[in-house]
């Protein structure tokens, strides 16, 4: 993985507005929905609203951690776990995935769980 904000070239697609609405799966279950996707060029990722698994919070995946994607089906794969996500800053405000302090924080805890593997 070149980076963790850059879609895998293994999946050999982009993730463009089609993947809205998308259910996201971790290997451990249902994250949530997909409800947005980055606008700031470098830090591809996916805003996705996790319903009441986490007080109805919204939680911020990097591109770099799609494992696949189903189109058939419109499933996104995560190659991390829920707990993990939870684990990750806390995105707060819709600014918070254009502040590019909480991105380098968001980037350097994801990067840290794939030097882990």
């Amino acid at each position: 993985m070149d980076t963790v904000w850059a879609v895998p070239a293994r999946l050999d697609r982009s993730l463009g507005d089609d993947v809205i609405g998308y259910e996201v799966e971790a290997p451990d279950g249902s994250v949530g929905t997909v409800v947005r996707l980055s606008s700031v060029p470098g830090f591809g990722h996916l805003v996705i609203d996790a319903g009441t698994w986490k007080f109805g919070r919204s939680v911020v995946v990097p591109a770099g951690m799609v494992a696949a994607v189903d189109d058939a089906e419109r499933v996104i794969k995560v190659g991390c776990t829920k707990d993990q996500i939870k684990e990750a800053p806390r995105f707060e405000r819709d600014q918070d995935t254009g502040d590019l302090f909480y991105l380098r924080n968001l980037g350097t805890y994801y990067e840290s769980l794939t030097a882990a593997t």
